[in-house]
């Protein structure tokens, strides 16, 4: 086949396509499914894994205050007299 030929049959095509109704139906169909999303208060995956790091430091750090409180308050009630 001539090269010629497959340049303007492809030339054809993407004028055939970008004039179609489905890239119409594409941006309507993103569009549609944001605004559902949007509703549904859904959040990206990387905002998820963002809050559930911290989280665990978080909860970390809590665990460690209280660890500390403890000791402190055992010690508070060590050096009382009786």
């Amino acid at each position: 086949m001539d090269k010629r030929l497959l340049e303007e049959l492809g030339s054809r095509l993407r004028d055939v396509m970008q004039a179609s109704p489905a890239q119409d139906l594409e941006k309507n169909l993103h569009a549609l499914v944001v605004a559902f999303l949007d509703r549904f208060d859904v959040v990206a995956r990387e905002d998820l894994e963002v809050q559930k790091k911290l989280l665990v430091r978080a909860q970390d750090k809590l665990a460690s205050l209280e660890a500390r409180v403890a000791e402190l308050e055992a010690r508070s009630g060590a050096d009382r007299p009786k």
